[in-house]
């Protein structure tokens, strides 16, 4: 199983960055018609996605230098600034009223300035895995690694509780779907430290899948 994730690493890469972008482009098009909120942000959480599958991507055809480390780190950038955005879509999904969906923005708000902070001075360092070259975490000061962990974890464990509600009240499992297949391959990709970034990008193309089902049953 460990060699068929290494001999599919590189092709499969080019793959997702494809489906995740007609994602995107799907959902901003979607948007353009409904003027739903909903497509809107999802979009967006797709646009952070594409870009971190396609600068993934781009580390198979590229070597070590100064353009790939500028492209790694808009990469880390965009992941700061675009997934707190998750929070925004639970406030709009579970139909809170002005107050809480304006208090939602403003936690939003201040951890998109503090993503991007984080993804502006985290050290970042070159490594080669299954044939991708790319740009690892190194260090951070300690105020950016919570950051990061809130993003990382912090963002879909919520979405996840929120999915249950939507679930009940809605009868629709797309976004608790949208958030656990996330977290899932997020621990399986636990499993194979090396490839770890190359799993979760499962879990990413299902959360784009399934935000887009959502997306569309939400604006009947």
């Amino acid at each position: 199983m460990k060699e068929l994730l290494f001999a599919s690493c590189v092709p499969m890469l080019w793959v997702i960055s494809t489906v995740e972008l007609f994602f995107t482009v799907l959902l901003f098009s979607r948007y353009m018609k409904t003027k739903n909120p909903i497509f809107l942000l999802s979009g967006m959480i797709c646009v952070g996605l594409t870009y971190d599958a396609l600068a993934l991507a781009l580390g198979t055809v590229m070597a070590d230098g100064p353009v790939l480390l500028a492209i790694s780190r808009l990469r880390y950038v965009f992941h700061g600034g675009l997934i707190p955005l998750i929070f925004a879509i639970c406030a709009y999904a579970l139909d809170f009223n002005k107050v809480w969906k304006t208090a939602a923005w403003v936690f939003t708000g201040v951890l998109i300035v503090l993503g991007v902070a984080d993804g502006c001075i985290r050290q970042i360092g070159v490594q080669t895995v299954a044939g991708v070259c790319r740009y690892v975490s190194v260090s951070a000061p300690a105020w950016a690694e919570i950051v990061n962990s809130l993003l990382t974890f912090g963002t879909v464990i919520p979405m996840m509780i929120a999915g249950i509600v939507v679930w009940v009240k809605q009868k629709t499992p797309h976004l608790f779907l949208s958030a656990f297949l996330m977290f899932l391959f997020s621990g399986l990709g636990a499993a194979c430290l090396e490839l770890m970034f190359y799993i979760s990008m499962y879990g990413e193309l299902l959360m784009a899948l399934f935000l887009y089902f959502y997306a569309s049953r939400k604006a009947k």
